[in-house]
Order: C-alpha cells, then structure tokens, then sequence
C-alpha cells in the first residue's frame, strides 16, 4: 500500500503526510460513521411525514416544503462550509454540523407552529447536513489518502455511510411505532451529538495531496474562477440536478404513495430499507469503476439506468415484488452519482479546493431536491396523485444522461505559484 510522503517545499502550499494502514482505516471508518449517520437520519425522514401532518394537522405540501427548504439550504450552505473545510480543515467544521444537527432535531419536537417546523427541519438541518455530508467529508477524505488509494478510500466511506443509512431504516420505524415521533427524534439527537469525537481523525489541514496535475496553488478565488470558466462544471451542475429532483422525491413521497395504492406502511419501510442495503453494494462499485473508467460516462449510463427502472415501475402492475424490484435497482444507483462526480472535479480540478468546488456542483442537486420534495407534495395535494411528478424523474433522468457526455474531463494543468495563500 503506498502512502503520500511529506514535502517541505516552501514553494507548495499542499502537502502530504505518511499515514499507516492503521490511520487509514481510522479515517475512513470515521468519516463513513458521520456520514452514515447524517444520511441515515435524513434518509428515514419520510417515515415521519404521516405521523407529524396527522398529529400537527398540517399538509403533505408542508412537510414536504420543510424538507424542500432543507435541501435548498443544504445546496445554499455547501460552498461556504465547503470553503471553511479547505481554510481551516474538516474537522471544526463537522463537529460544528453535528451539534447543530442534534439541536436541529430536538427543535422540530418542539415546533408549535408551521414556521419553527421549517426553521428547524429545514434551516438548521439542512446547514448542518452541509458540514457532515459529501462535500467535506469527501473531500477530506480524498486529502488524506494517496492519490493511488483515492477510489478505495471514497468507496469503503460510502460503503460504510451507506451501511448507516440501512440500519436507521428499521431501528427509526420501530422507535416510531414503540415510542411516538417525537421521542424517535430525540433519540437520533442524542446519537448525532454523540458523533463529535468521531472528527478528530478528519485532521486534513496539513494533509492536502499532490496529484499529477495539481502543482500549484492561487487560492481559493482563483479556484472558482478557473471552475466556472470551464464548460463541464456547469454540465455537472445540471445533471446534478436530475440526481437530487429524483432522490429527494422518492425518499419522502415513496412510503406515502405506496400506502395510497393499498400495500400498507411496511412496503414504504420495506423500500427504503432495500434502497439502503442495495445503496452500500453501489456506492462501493461505483466508486471503484470510477477509479478504472471514465467517470463521465459511468454517470451518463447511470442516470439512463434510473430513467428505465422508474418507467418500469410506473408501468408494471404494482406488487410487493415490483416495489422491491424498483428499490433494489434504484438504491443500487442511488448515490453512486456522488463518488463519480466528485472524481470528475478531482481529475479536473485537483483536490486543494474540492469541498469548495463540490459545494457549487451540489447546489444544482439540491435544487433538484427543494423541487423534487415540495412538487411532490404540491401536486398531490392540488390532483391527489404523484404520477406527473414520476414523468418529470423520467425526463429528467434523459436530460442527465445527456448532459454528462460532453464534458471535457481532462486534467488542467497549472503552473506552480510561490508564496501562494494557503
């Protein structure tokens, strides 16, 4: 196994250090727990849909706008707590986002009216799902690991908060159905600030690593302008947006629409459960392929993928094996997007400020989510059925697919800068 070595070139402000199998390891159990925990909870919140608007008296269109306006802020935030993570390190900035998560949660138990509701389940969770999500927690974890063990890295980190997101599934839905909502919520506020500690290894200020291409540093200003300079930081941009519009209204609208045709509660539990399991299985082959082809046609062919199992499902009798089916192939292609496209911006842009350039890219994502979520329950509440909304996943799906093929992936190379601003 091959590590990064420590410069004291004067000349570059990003530098490597030596880390052994054990560190490794450390580092990504750690950053895969936090994610996996912050995802988790996120993944599970459309178990609470029916019983928060059936005790609260509020609307589908309600909780889902809270939710939309979660990932709006979510998108919103990620390219300024991004920006911390590359000034100061992850590790200030993903305790900061865990307390703030746990304060998040105990909030929504004690939101009386729709306004505090959104503040709490939508401002304050979604900033603190911007510093414990992708967009830091890749990023450092792709500057702590050798470039050669980058793809592992990021897999087995995804892997793992994948595996995070499965276990909340049924251990939220019996909390739900043994204690009340507002006892589960309390519950996952104890076990998110409980994660704190798990920043320490998440120590990548002094880690930045070399790549081939990335040999100087102009700051953090620079950076932006050379990304949005470049045509295929937008194309990702975009295509992102598909990936959240169809992510965010399946995992909130799912567990309601099942039941609406009939099958029950535990069909929604079911669905997200497998989407969980099947999701850690395709994290992990996504990331891995996306150190072997090329990361924009794994997308594209990704995002065609969806397209095809979302029709299928809307035009195939619904049945527990139908349902089943759809999570199964969905979760296998549920955030393999993310891997591959952070490895895009990598090879593209380096490393130096990937949390910053990741936090712009996943604002278009975000704001697919913020629509996906609120249109969801909008047009159920204005036509009292979600099919337009899965020919809008569909449409969206193709356009993706299109938009990632012409990228220009190839490496910007960059004259070296003494003195430059760390």
């Amino acid at each position: 196994m091959s590590h990064p070595q420590e410069t004291n070139s004067k000349d570059a402000c990003i530098r490597t250090i030596d880390h052994g199998p054990r560190r490794l390891w450390g580092v990504v159990i750690a950053a895969g727990l936090v994610m996996g925990l912050a995802l988790g909870v996120r993944h599970v919140q459309g178990l609470f849909l029916l019983p928060v608007t059936g005790e609260q008296g509020w609307s589908r269109e309600l909780f889902g706008f809270a939710l939309a306006v979660q990932n709006l802020t979510w998108g919103i935030a990620q390219p300024f707590t991004g920006m911390l993570a590359d000034r100061y390190g992850a590790r200030r900035v993903v305790v900061f986002g865990v307390v703030l998560y746990a304060l998040g949660l105990a909030a929504m138990t004690q939101a009386s009216s729709p306004a505090m509701f959104v503040a709490a389940c939508g401002v304050a969770l979604g900033v603190a799902l911007s510093c414990t999500a992708f967009g830091v927690i890749y990023a450092a974890v792709s500057r702590l690991v050798a470039p050669g063990q980058r793809p592992w890295a990021i897999a087995v980190t995804g892997a793992i908060g994948g595996l995070g997101q499965f276990v909340m599934v049924p251990l939220v839905q019996e909390l739900i159905a043994s204690l009340d909502w507002k006892a589960s919520l309390w519950i996952l506020a104890i076990a998110m600030a409980a994660l704190a500690p798990l920043a320490l290894p998440l120590k990548d200020r002094t880690a930045y690593a070399i790549t081939e291409h990335e040999d100087g540093d102009r700051g953090v200003v620079h950076a932006v302008r050379e990304a949005i300079s470049h045509s295929g930081f937008w194309l990702l941009n975009l295509g992102f947006l598909a990936c959240g519009f169809q992510l965010a209204f399946i995992a909130t609208h799912l567990p309601a629409y099942l039941i609406d045709q009939g099958l029950g509660p535990m069909a929604g539990v079911g669905a997200l459960a497998t989407i969980a399991l099947t999701n850690i299985v395709g994290i992990y082959v996504c990331g891995m392929l996306g150190g072997k082809w090329r990361q924009k046609n794994l997308l594209a062919t990704l995002y065609l993928a969806r397209t095809v199992a979302i029709g299928l499902f809307i035009l195939l009798p619904l049945s527990l094996w139908t349902v089943y089916g759809f999570a199964a192939v969905m979760g296998f292609l549920w955030l393999g997007t993310v891997p591959l496209t952070n490895g895009v911006l990598t090879r593209v842009f380096g490393v130096r400020y990937l949390a910053t350039l990741f936090g712009f890219v996943f604002f278009g994502h975000q704001l697919g989510s913020f629509l996906g979520v609120w249109l969801g329950g909008y047009v159920f509440d204005e036509m009292g059925s979600y099919q337009p909304i899965w020919l809008v996943a569909m449409a969206l799906g193709l356009i993706a697919a299109a938009l990632h093929w012409p990228i220009d992936d190839r490496q910007r190379h960059r004259p070296l800068v003494a003195g430059a601003a760390p």
